[in-house]
């Protein structure tokens, strides 16, 4: 009941000044190779404060803590959250989708206010969502899409399609700078079946690379294209390391140049250079390929310095878990967060609404300036 009236009394306020001003909606049209710039996300003040603050208690399931970019996400959330005086409960569960199922229906049972998730498996959560949906439960999506489920009220993530055809462009631009004018002998990487992201991805790369796959300017030798064959279950460097092994080993004994890789993910990018040097290829020569990436990994930044990994593609956390934060204190206060797409996301029950943040290519010839100027890493991080 306290928070009822809370809840009640903070919305009258908000319905009294509504005249008094109003809000502005960014524009995702940016340049992606530009440095990330203070209007780029909501500012972490952005929403209306909510009073009692520490009465709220925030469930935050992220999915792994084996990803570098998971534990900058969740740990910045928890930090602007705690900071603004709620109670906060953030939870890996490793991969393991039972584990996460768990870690959920565990803060559900502790009384939680609101959820924020980033699913492993965004279509497994449906039947635990409605029921906390239907208890006033808010469910907030974080950067992967929770399918099948009219629970989940807003999506805070990046312009995924956007980050594909990133990958796709920096792939042909390393192409064309290291291998000439072509033809080009490339081989395709996806993300996780289970992941609603490796859609758009995939599907932004393709919007670049599909017309000269037909022209014939790119061949892929192992003839794996689809979907369905490329993709990488629960984006292990591992599994992408093996299935890198054997398209070599089918497709490329005869010294057959291999020019690219399409990867979407530093951590597969990795797995694929080690198959790559296994196999013989020698970075720094002219017969390495150009292979991509995404999350700006320090590891893989170190590599893009030594020339191992070409590009990668910045997704700032801390701009991510602002517009997070934001949308929490906004459902708290009985208010409307920041939006700025309503057409994109559709999870199969409805169009969520959405905050899509920029994402950035980030090469050698950028990443002072777009990772290490802007703190997003620190020399520490990439000795």
């Amino acid at each position: 009941m306290k928070k009822v009236i809370l809840s009640l009394l903070v919305f009258a306020m908000v319905f009294a000044l509504v005249a008094c001003g109003g809000t502005t909606t960014p524009s995702t049209s940016e340049s992606a190779s530009a440095a990330p710039s203070e209007s780029a996300a909501p500012s972490e003040s952005a929403s209306a404060a909510v009073s009692n603050a520490g009465d709220y208690y925030v469930g935050i399931a992220m999915p792994t803590q084996s990803s570098e970019r998971w534990i900058k996400d969740g740990n910045k959330m928890k930090e602007i959250l705690e900071a603004k005086g709620y109670q906060v409960d953030l939870q890996y569960a490793e991969d393991d989708i039972p584990t996460q199922k768990s870690q959920i229906e565990n803060m559900l049972a502790k009384g939680a206010d609101v959820l924020v998730i980033a699913a492993i498996d965004g279509s497994t959560l449906s039947a635990t969502l409605d029921q906390a949906a239907k208890d006033g439960v808010k469910i907030i999506s974080y950067d992967r899409l929770l399918v099948d489920t009219d629970a989940v009220s807003y999506y805070a993530t990046f312009d995924n399609r956007k980050v594909g055809q990133l990958q796709a462009q920096s792939l042909l631009d390393g192409l064309k700078a290291k291998k000439g004018d072509g033809p080009y002998n490339i081989e395709l990487f996806a993300g996780s079946p289970d992941d609603t992201n490796s859609f758009y991805f995939y599907s932004g790369a393709m919007d670049v690379l599909q017309p000269l796959i037909d022209d014939g300017t790119i061949k892929i030798p192992s003839g794996q294209i689809k979907q369905a064959d490329i993709g990488t279950l629960r984006w292990l460097g591992e599994n992408a390391q093996a299935r890198m092994d054997a398209i070599l080993a089918a497709n490329y004994t005869d010294k057959k140049p291999l020019d690219g890789v399409l990867s979407p993910y530093d951590g597969l990018s990795r797995g694929i250079i080690s198959s790559l040097v296994g196999f013989g290829f020698e970075p720094g020569t002219d017969n390495w390929p150009i292979v991509t990436g995404q999350d700006a990994e320090a590891a893989s930044i170190k590599m893009i310095i030594t020339g191992e990994q070409y590009s990668t593609i910045l997704k700032d956390t801390r701009e991510l878990a602002a517009v997070a934060a934001n949308m929490v204190e906004a459902v708290l206060s009985g208010t409307e967060p920041e939006i700025n797409d309503t057409t994109t996301y559709n999870n199969n029950v409805k169009i969520v609404p959405s905050y899509l943040l920029v994402p950035y290519t980030v090469t050698v010839d950028n990443y002072k300036e777009l990772v290490m100027d802007s703190g997003y890493l620190t020399e520490d991080d990439i000795k």
